[in-house]
């Protein structure tokens, strides 16, 4: 059986969705949560691929998270290896900045659910083919970053340009949360750190607009989820290097 290399940063950004995903595809994971295990160094040798979850910190506060370095060499690794690669919020600012591109503080935060458009692009990728029209997706995240040289650009928002790329075949980077479920979400606003956060904006992100609107977006949400991830999933099953359509 397959089994994938999950890297976490906070309890509480978790695969979510993703997670029935991965058995019903028939593929495990190892599943390293830095906050817990800060000194953890997990090889990927005999993992089938290599997924990176959000977090709060930016990807150069590596002397008070060192392990952000340690990812910064795992994703240069899978890529040699012609491995997938996903990462979801931080996750994909990691991969931006192992491929060279700067990652910066977005203009403004997007915390809540705001419109994602895809590119032209998207219309001939693998996973974004099926996403014809804006949708609604939830977001939280403070920075953004440059598309990587040589990658494809695949979705934007009105308040941040970049947010999705691949690169070659087969590595991801996602600034939206698709893993998310409603009750995730409860779960996030709840949290202490979290709650610092948006009190800090001064009004500008209302939490309680956030739970309102989260029933409403929610099942489109996962019907996403499932049609990216399970896309994202099939390509573990090729042999590296494989040719096929984006």
């Amino acid at each position: 059986m397959k089994q994938l290399l999950v890297l976490r940063h906070v309890p509480h950004e978790t695969l979510g969705s993703l997670d029935p995903l991965l058995a019903a595809a028939s593929i495990t994971f190892q599943d390293v949560d830095f906050s817990q295990q800060p000194t953890a160094h997990p090889p990927l040798d005999g993992h089938c691929g290599l997924v990176l979850l959000g977090g709060p910190m930016n990807v150069d506060e590596t002397e008070k998270y060192p392990h952000l370095s340690l990812e910064l060499e795992l994703i240069a690794e899978a890529i040699q290896r012609e491995l997938p690669v996903l990462g979801i919020c931080l996750g994909a600012q990691l991969i931006a900045k192992a491929l060279g591109a700067r990652v910066y503080p977005n203009p403004v935060k997007e915390i809540g659910w705001y419109d994602l458009t895809p590119t032209l692009q998207a219309s001939s990728d693998r996973l974004f083919a099926h996403l014809t029209r804006t949708e609604k997706v939830f977001q939280w995240h403070g920075d953004t970053f440059d598309i990587p040289r040589d990658a494809v650009h695949l979705a934007s928002s009105l308040l941040c340009e970049n947010q999705a790329f691949r690169y070659g075949k087969n590595v991801y980077g996602l600034q939206f949360h698709l893993e998310v479920d409603p009750t995730m979400i409860a779960r996030w606003l709840d949290v202490p750190e979290n709650q610092n956060e948006i009190a800090s904006l001064g009004g500008e992100i209302d939490p309680q607009q956030i739970r309102h609107e989260t029933p409403a977006y929610s099942k489109r949400l996962r019907e996403l989820s499932q049609h990216i991830f399970a896309a994202f999933l099939r390509l573990i099953h090729k042999e590296p290097g494989s040719a096929g359509v984006f």
